[in-house]
């Protein structure tokens, strides 16, 4: 039989916070047993770092211009002709997904035999004065909600602890029993799919956790391993916002400005709280997993959508370039030798979530899809690799602030569209980004190397970008291509 297939996707991980990277705080140890029991991709991107796109090209295996997602648009249908799951049940899988999917319409199956849902708070789903057609009011939408609801009390919501959603500076300890926690809760209806599934196919489970993604609510017990710890200060780079005139930092769902000391830290110690409680979950999945006798046949891959900026040069949230934002967790695991991988290895080479399709397509002897733009990650593993991708291109519509970025994981080049303000970074030498090489004439020449790469790939997109030569800033954004409206339409 095939081997089953797991992935386990995170929502807003920054790619530095496991202990195997050496965070000063942070703990992961089973996500450090995953690493340990295959590869983990140190350079490993999103491509467009929001929920929407970045799912997009986990699914289908596609570029943000393919997928037409080069911003964060929500209610814009998902038509795509080629799934991960869709080719995996095709190929004899039985394929399930628990948690977030951010997809629309919300109960969009996407390939999959099965959803259990939960995609935290859908704003469109929740505001009542943009729902007025009763089915367009889908609170029912939500299986995680409707569970809770008959344990803790219909008048429970996601709503009762005070915080946003999107909130990144505020934070405070879940108020209901552990088990009832919403990262519980992904673990718990898995497990239940191990039971129920069909035992004459292979399975491919997809594990969808809303956490660390606000709102910062870890329980009590996780909550504790941090609030008392000395924890870093985010880095501030010279090209940084010195100051914060608007006091912007005080908005509870700021996405920029210097954060009241004391509430940062209790963000902090919040979203490396939400981490580990993960992690735990993630360890009573794999004894589940070897308990119903299929961890040892089973090919893992741990990911998140995009990260979370945390304070990092004033920044919070995601959407932009930066390494806290669009630098993501990559890791293959096989501990049952499926593969035959060299164990605990780290690989450079740089990553997209566009290769996550491919790659697992692979792993399951599945044929990709010609309209894949990924690379199955498989045969830099061999010691015979042969080319990889030389650099990856991505990019986000964000008002004032939209941009495109290519990067190798050495060095980093950042084009701020509306502006045409640009940034330069050293990543081995300043993997915190702290230095804006783009004004230093010593790296002129690395710059314009990186300003015509990003030219090739802007050649002939509709917004106007570059002509071929140069980059002209200024143009028009949209969050979707054209390519992607005219399907839905």
């Amino acid at each position: 039989m095939k081997p089953n297939i797991l992935l386990m996707m995170v929502d807003q991980m920054r790619g530095d916070c496991l202990s195997m990277l050496d965070h000063p705080v942070v703990d992961t140890p089973n996500i450090d047993q995953l690493a340990r029991n295959g590869v983990l991709f140190k350079n490993a991107y999103t491509a467009t770092p929001t929920c929407v796109p970045a799912r997009a090209s986990v699914l289908t295996g596609m570029s943000q211009t393919s997928t037409g997602r080069v911003g964060y648009q929500e209610k814009i249908p998902w038509t795509y002709h080629h799934t991960l799951p869709g080719e995996l049940a095709k190929a004899g899988y039985h394929t399930q997904a628990v948690g977030k999917m951010h997809v629309f319409p919300a109960r969009n199956l996407v390939g999959f035999h099965n959803v259990v849902l939960h995609d935290g708070y859908l704003h469109y789903n929740r505001f009542k004065h943009q729902n007025l057609e009763a089915e367009s009011f889908n609170f029912s939408g939500d299986d995680y909600l409707l569970w809770l609801k008959e344990r803790a009390g219909t008048e429970t919501d996601l709503i009762d602890l005070g915080l946003d959603c999107n909130a990144s500076t505020v934070a405070r300890p879940w108020h209901l029993p552990e088990a009832l926690h919403p990262t519980n809760w992904v673990v718990t209806q898995s497990i239940d799919f191990l039971r129920r599934r069909d035992p004459t196919k292979p399975f491919f489970l997809k594990m969808s956790f809303v956490r660390p993604h606000p709102p910062f609510d870890p329980p009590q017990v996780f909550f504790d391993m941090y609030k008392d710890l000395e924890l870093p200060d985010p880095p501030v780079g010279d090209w940084a916002e010195p100051e914060d005139l608007e006091r912007a930092g005080y908005n509870p769902i700021t996405y920029k400005g210097k954060v009241p000391k004391n509430r940062l830290k209790r963000a902090q110690a919040a979203y490396y709280a939400l981490i580990t409680h993960i992690d735990y979950q993630i360890g009573r999945f794999l004894i589940a997993m070897e308990e119903h006798g299929v961890l040892n046949n089973t090919v893992i891959l741990f990911v998140s959508d995009h990260g979370e900026l945390l304070g990092d040069h004033h920044l919070f949230r995601k959407a932009l370039a930066y390494e806290g934002s669009a630098k993501v967790p990559f890791i293959l695991s096989d501990p049952g030798n499926v593969l035959g991988l060299k164990k605990n290895q780290v690989a450079k080479e740089v990553v997209e979530l566009r290769d996550i399709m491919p790659t697992l397509l692979d792993a399951a002897g599945v044929e990709i899809p010609n309209s894949v733009d990924g690379k199955s990650v498989l045969p830099l593993l061999n010691e015979k690799p042969g080319e990889w991708r030389e650099y990856i291109h991505g990019e986000h519509a964000y008002g004032q602030l939209s941009h495109h970025y290519v990067t190798d994981g050495n060095e980093k080049y950042i084009w701020y569209s509306q502006t045409g303000e640009e940034q330069l970074f050293n990543l081995v030498q300043d993997p915190q980004e702290l230095n804006n090489l783009a004004k230093n004439e010593e790296f002129q020449d690395r710059l314009e190397y990186w300003r015509q790469k990003l030219v090739k790939e802007l050649r002939g997109r509709e917004e106007g970008f570059a002509d071929g030569n140069r980059l002209f800033a200024g143009c028009k954004t949209k969050a979707c291509l054209d390519h992607l409206l005219k399907t839905v339409e």
